[in-house]
């Protein structure tokens, strides 16, 4: 049970959920919905990257893939270029953590999620043999997933898929981050405590996690070939491929009671992240998730409607 609980949480720990600001669109998914002129295929070599600006200052966004295969080259030459005088770097705001009053009730949400018999036991016929074709095609055995809740089994079995396959949620914001510790450039990032999400996690609905096992299953169902074509559309600026890949790991998130209020704050911090490094002469650089930098109400979204200007990869 120790290596379950250990695995839920070190999944939790991946990313944090993604949602809209209100409007949302009318969709369970907050990125469903994109803002089509922002979803440009690159001019330049290499991964696409947006821009905002602000009289004598200048953002340059690189988009992120939700996962990326590790070890898919990528031509980082721009990157390079822009990192050269930059004065920060702002990296993806969707980590969480534990803080040291907030521990014990993180321990205790979730030894709550645990259940004496695998969550298989309780599916119905079909998603019961899905969910065992899944997670024996991942090399896992039924007691890693001894939950009682649909939404954490779905995460889990999503993150031990994406472990299996070597798809990183990690990347290319890593190497963005040794990059700039090399050349001493300031970063910028956020942490947001896990405790709500766990405590939202275990208020989810029947039917929500329903849904969430079922996107989970997508996503491991439709194999890393799916995920290799989208890092490398990513790597080559084919935007609109890029978004291709599955994403049942961050449906999951999304399907969580409140994971709205929370995404809405994390695409509000990381708008105003970038507008407090507009207000300083020369340029910055930023790494942003692509569907929530793309969506409606999404970062870029965000900043168009304060006044900034946003130009698009097709742009010179």
């Amino acid at each position: 049970m120790k290596q379950v609980l250990s695995g839920l949480t070190a999944a939790l720990l991946m990313a944090a959920p993604s949602a809209a600001q209100t409007p949302a669109p009318p969709s369970s998914d907050p990125d469903a919905v994109l803002v089509e002129e922002l979803v440009v295929t690159a001019r330049e070599r290499g991964p696409a990257w947006w821009r905002v600006s602000d009289g004598d200052t200048t953002v340059y966004v690189l988009g992120a893939p939700s996962g990326m295969v590790k070890g898919m080259a990528w031509d980082d030459a721009v990157l390079e270029r822009r990192l050269a005088g930059a004065n920060q770097v702002i990296l993806p705001f969707n980590n969480v953590g534990v803080g040291v009053f907030g521990a014990a009730g993180v321990l205790i949400d979730i030894a709550r999620l645990k259940a004496k018999a695998p969550i298989e036991d309780t599916l119905a016929p079909a998603l019961k043999a899905r969910f065992v074709a899944a997670r024996e095609a991942v090399g896992q055995p039924a007691k890693r997933y001894a939950l009682k809740n649909g939404l954490a089994a779905g995460i889990l079995l999503v993150a031990d898929y994406r472990d299996h396959a070597h798809i990183s949620a990690a990347e290319p914001a890593k190497t963005v981050a040794r990059m700039a510790k090399a050349r001493k450039i300031k970063t910028v990032t956020k942490v947001y405590p896990l405790g709500p999400i766990l405590g939202a996690t275990l208020r989810t609905s029947a039917q929500a996690q329903a849904a969430c096992l079922d996107d989970a299953l997508d996503e491991v169902e439709a194999g890393s070939a799916k995920a290799r074509a989208a890092t490398q559309a990513w790597a080559d600026g084919d935007v609109r491929a890029a978004l291709d890949g599955e994403r049942g790991y961050e449906k999951c998130l999304n399907s969580a009671p409140g994971a709205s209020d929370l995404d809405a704050r994390i695409k509000a911090d990381e708008a105003a992240a970038i507008a407090q490094a507009l207000k300083t002469p020369g340029h910055a650089v930023a790494v942003i998730p692509l569907r929530p930098l793309l969506s409606q109400g999404g970062v870029l979204d965000r900043l168009r409607a304060q006044g900034f200007v946003i130009k698009t990869p097709g742009e010179s």
